[in-house]
């Protein structure tokens, strides 16, 4: 009898596992080296390898298979509110825990801390990006609380080792009996989204008023970051304005406070990760910083964890890219490699340059808030994150579908990790402000901080003289940048999103090999095309892909 040959599987590409994230990645090595973190390679060149395991990996796939559930009630009727997570969850937390992403520029701060962290945020989000969401929280969150005197809180005492553990404790249980904590965030309403202005939840005081003082919030959340976490930082109205109040889950020395979980949010991505829709019924909570000061105060918390959302979109970006290399490398179409077809080449650098970009200016960003005692640093940040937020956010929607399709059809299927990526994509435009609230930011800070605009100048002047297409836009821009004000807000994404590729082109012709540079102002900054892989006939692709992965060409 003839054997049966009808499922003989050829021609498909194995799993991607058993990497290292770290050492097949020299774009993210040069700029660890460049924006002065070399000092922690070891511990990121062994993130690196943990998170490339297949166990690793694996993890990643589960916690999105089987996402969060909310218990409401115990078997006996009580309220708990508790969120219920997958073992993968709580394997990918303990490793971030382990490896202080949450804590360790802050708890060990020196050369590079910044850097480092970001460095191993950008690779952790390449596996898992739900992961991403407490970590930032709690990492924005821990230099505000590190600065509050004692009062109705000794954060010195109960909350701060608790938040400088390298310990992930899942239990549901008061801070003083756990071994690390979490922290949350609570701003938008149904009404308001973007205009916090807007909200409507208030805060009355038990006693005396003021900072460190116990008030009583009741209002709504229509999103509530984390809503498993040990405490948040919420957004509510008192009689002397805005102001900014940590609500813990656990009343210290009491009960459970009363924060209702009404629902998990049905999310087109981020689907390991829970958000929620609370409602507080005269929650426990206490003041953060002054009466007036919470919308502040709580937008600069947001500043870091829009960074955090540049770097987490950066890790979408190179793990796409890295897939569809790995994929169109070993896939044979037409009697070769797809890798070896001149119009996969083309989409593929395009691609690859495109995460270069991100990566290499999610890193320079990093760098500047370790020197953010620097007038000059503190400037940069203040425009280049919004502007790279908008930008950086926006393009890595767009790229992960061409990465998709690389892979063809199985790029679309669950199995595969694009599917995942694609979904997950969007979501860093969405949150911490949109696309819109970036550049009316960047717009803002242009035109009412003369110092901003200088340190611009200064950071994109070190770049003149290396290509005359690269001088000549940036004449452009800050010809458009000094009519800012006459053109208003209409044309404040334009003037975001230039900046944002500017900084980018700046820091290629500075740091890159002459072909990546010279090709990144060829196809983003002096025409190029609309569609991945336009406009590079001609185009040395090579020095781009042998970055992306080694040993590609």
């Amino acid at each position: 009898m003839q054997p049966f040959f009808t499922h003989a599987v050829t021609n498909q590409v194995p799993p991607l596992d058993d990497y290292s994230l770290y050492d097949t990645d020299p774009v993210l090595a040069a700029a660890l080296a460049r924006e002065g973190a070399s000092a922690h390679e070891a511990e990121l060149r062994e993130h690196g390898a943990w998170l490339g395991r297949a166990q690793t990996l694996a993890a990643g796939e589960e916690a999105n298979r089987h996402p969060p559930e909310l218990h409401a009630y115990d078997r006996n009727g009580h309220r708990i509110d508790r969120v219920a997570f997958h073992p993968a969850w709580h394997q990918l937390m303990s490793g971030i825990a382990a490896r202080g992403l949450h804590n360790r520029a802050w708890v060990r701060p020196g050369p590079g801390a910044q850097v480092a962290r970001a460095a191993g945020f950008l690779m952790q989000g390449q596996v898992e990006a739900g992961t991403l969401c407490p970590t930032t929280m709690t990492y924005a969150a821990y230099p505000l609380l590190a600065r509050e005197p004692a009062g109705a809180i000794d954060f010195a005492h109960a909350w701060m080792p608790r938040l400088a553990s390298r310990v992930f404790d899942p239990a549901d249980a008061p801070v003083t009996a756990k071994q690390g904590a979490l922290i949350g965030m609570g701003l938008t309403e149904k009404q308001g989204g973007s205009d916090l202005r807007a909200i409507t939840t208030h805060a009355t005081p038990e006693g005396a008023a003021g900072r460190g003082r116990v008030y009583r919030l009741t209002g709504h959340k229509w999103f509530f970051s984390v809503p498993q976490a040990d405490a948040h930082l919420v957004l509510a109205r008192s009689d002397a304005g805005l102001g900014c109040f940590f609500v813990p889950r656990w009343i210290p020395d009491g009960p459970r406070n009363a924060v209702r979980v009404r629902r998990l949010k049905d999310k087109l991505g981020n689907r390991s990760n829970a958000s929620a829709e609370v409602e507080f019924e005269e929650a426990w909570g206490v003041m953060v910083g002054e009466p007036e000061r919470g919308l502040a105060l709580l937008l600069e918390m947001a500043a870091t964890t829009r960074l955090d959302c540049v770097l987490g979109s950066a890790a979408l970006l190179r793990q796409g890219v890295v897939q569809a290399l790995h994929h169109t490398r070993q896939r044979q179409a037409f009697g070769r490699a797809l890798l070896d077809q001149p119009a996969m080449r083309a989409v593929l650098a395009d691609l690859a340059l495109e995460s270069e970009a991100a990566t290499t200016l999610g890193l320079r960003l990093a760098r500047a808030m370790d020197e953010r005692e620097s007038p000059a640093a503190r400037a940069l940040l203040r425009v280049g994150t919004p502007a790279a937020k908008l930008w950086v956010c926006k393009r890595a929607v767009l790229a992960l579908g061409e990465c998709l399709e690389a892979l063809g059809g199985n790029g679309y299927v669950e199995e595969a990790p694009l599917a995942r990526l694609y979904r997950e994509a969007p979501v860093n435009s969405v949150w911490e402000g949109s696309g819109n609230v970036m550049a009316l930011d960047v717009l803002r800070a242009l035109t009412r901080e003369p110092d901003v605009l200088e340190a611009v100048r200064t950071e994109l002047g070190i770049a003149a003289g290396r290509d005359p297409r690269y001088d000549a836009e940036c004449e452009r821009w800050f010809a458009r940048a000094a009519g800012a004000s006459a053109e208003g807000e209409a044309g404040a994404r334009a003037l975001a999103a230039g900046l944002a590729r500017l900084w980018q082109a700046a820091l290629l012709l500075r740091h890159a090999p002459a072909p990546v540079g010279q090709a990144f102002v060829a196809t983003r900054l002096a025409g190029g095309g609309t569609l991945w892989g336009e406009g590079w006939a001609g185009v040395d692709v090579a020095p781009i892909l042998s970055r992306a992965w080694p040993g590609i060409c």
